[in-house]
């Protein structure tokens, strides 16, 4: 970034989230992995053997979870489908081509973005529900046979589908220049903020205006 014009994208408290989020979801998910073929349960010696690995797994989850639901809530107002996120949306196969020139304006999240975090919370709540009812000892014997072997098929279907979009995200992170250390500093140059999400650069700057020159309680304007 250099001398280049700054702006915040995320706090401290965001980044710390994010990166929470991230490391309890890798560690959920080696966990598993350990469980879902014999081939994988090597894994399992990461965390100390089968039996440490078995116990660990839903308290990683567990942690996933709240994690990913309070940052779902943190950003909600920022996951609404607008009319330019669906215009945007008939443009991904230039976008794809990177080639941004004619695409519409996004705010501080796309289209993508937000339909795979929609995606993402199916996965999530899918999981909770399913490992809830395959958790031994605590729940598992509160549940019927039949519902347990369909519970464990739908959370292991799922826990694939929750890897395979964790890496379209890291992938998309690497693609998008500049997304990982935003990220990491919480910080992007403006021309960034432009080419990638100009709605919510236009309304940072607007605030910025705003701060700037506001009324005083006498009626005078400080800036």
């Amino acid at each position: 970034m250099n001398r280049e014009r700054v702006i915040r994208r995320y706090s401290a408290g965001e980044r710390c989230h994010h990166w929470l989020l991230a490391s309890s979801f890798i560690l959920t998910g080696l966990s598993g992995l350990a469980f879902f073929h014999p081939g994988l349960y090597w894994l399992s010696n990461l965390f100390g053997g089968g039996t440490w690995a078995r116990m660990l797994h839903p308290y990683f989850a567990m942690v996933t979870v709240l994690a990913f639901l309070t940052w779902f809530i943190r950003i909600r107002k920022d996951m609404h489908i607008t009319a330019d996120d669906r215009k945007w949306a008939t443009h991904i196969p230039e976008i794809m081509r990177n080639r941004m020139d004619n695409a519409p304006a996004t705010g501080k999240y796309n289209f993508g973005q937000k339909m795979l975090a929609r995606t993402q919370l199916l996965l999530i709540l899918l999981l909770l529900i399913t490992g809830v009812i395959i958790w031994q000892p605590l729940f598992a014997d509160a549940f019927s046979v039949d519902l347990r072997r369909v519970a464990v098929l739908v959370h292991a279907l799922s826990a694939f589908a929750a890897v395979l979009s964790l890496i379209v995200h890291v992938y998309a992170a690497i693609w998008t220049s500049g997304a990982i250390s935003g990220m990491l500093s919480g910080r992007v140059t403006s021309a960034w903020a432009q080419y990638h999400n100009r709605l919510w650069y236009e309304e940072k700057m607007q605030q910025a205006r705003d701060a700037a020159v506001r009324p005083d309680l006498g009626g005078n304007t400080v800036g």
